[in-house]
């Protein structure tokens, strides 16, 4: 028997024994994960450049200082790019600032924000085939998504320090936050279409990968930001934390995915009480 016919067999024989692998694999290959997961990545970098220029303008003095705290936590940012990320802050809440920002701006900035929250909306639709929300139902939930999450970025660093314990607390700490982020999320977005229960596999896998993405950013984004600044300035900071949000999304896209697949299969289908959803091929 030739090694191809035997993977066949093997294949065939565990696709009978797991109906899930099938049905897995099927969506894996045939959902567009890594296209969506760009365009995920793409709307989070162009929300995050003019919010955190608006929150530079308008923020309190403790407010700013916070987000400096967490975005150091996320990415271990030391050195240059630790400093260009200073000097932003340390310009903000002057009235040059401002004036160049604007109120409107800032309002500007905040509702175009919300394509990232359309399209984090669309990827938990197609994780589950959903077709999408009236616009009327899901204008409010956009934007209370993006306001939320500006709030857990803002907690990032006490929530990684473990509040001061370190590392053995914050990042079991961080997990449990991370799983009721993502469990919240998709329930919000997806309108209340599906129970809580069956998001919650997606949600532990979206918990596990950004748990271990965020320990692995403090690691490596130090060294890649400051190298890249170093090499090719701004433009190299802009292409580094782009590439470094497109591993983060696909991570986010094809755990919501599998999530979704392994709660509409049995045998967790019938334990978290999964109902069939109407898939769609709506872009």
């Amino acid at each position: 028997m030739s090694w191809a016919t035997r993977v066949r067999s093997i294949r065939s024989g565990a696709e009978k024994r797991f109906p899930v692998l099938s049905e897995l694999t099927l969506r894996l290959v045939s959902g567009n994960l890594l296209d969506s997961a760009t365009r995920l990545a793409a709307q989070a970098f162009l929300a995050a450049v003019p919010l955190l220029f608006a929150l530079a303008a308008f923020a309190p003095h403790t407010v700013r200082d916070q987000l400096g705290e967490s975005l150091r936590a996320m990415f271990g940012l030391n050195g240059p790019s630790n400093r260009e990320l200073q000097q932003v802050l340390d310009h903000s809440g002057s009235d040059e600032l401002r004036e160049t920002t604007g109120s409107v701006g800032a309002v500007v900035a905040l509702v175009s924000a919300t394509s990232f929250s359309r399209a984090m909306s669309r990827v938990c639709e197609r994780a589950w085939g959903l077709p999408k929300s009236g616009t009327r139902i899901a204008v409010w939930r956009w934007m209370v998504w993006l306001l939320a999450l500006l709030l857990v970025v803002l907690l990032q660093a006490p929530v990684r320090e473990g509040f001061g314990a370190g590392l053995w607390l914050g990042t079991p700490l961080f997990f449990l936050t991370s799983t009721a982020v993502w469990l919240w999320t998709q329930h919000l977005l997806l309108a209340n279409r599906v129970a809580w229960l069956p998001l919650l596999p997606g949600a532990l896998l979206a918990a596990a990968a950004t748990t271990v993405l965020g320990l692995t950013a403090r690691l490596y984004m130090p060294g890649a930001l400051n190298r890249a600044l170093a090499e090719y300035g701004s433009l190299g900071l802009v292409l580094t934390m782009l590439s470094w949000l497109i591993v983060v999304c696909a991570a986010l896209t094809f755990a919501f995915t599998i999530g979704a697949v392994l709660a509409q299969e049995p045998p967790l289908s019938h334990r978290l009480g999964t109902r069939p959803t109407l898939s769609t091929t709506d872009d």
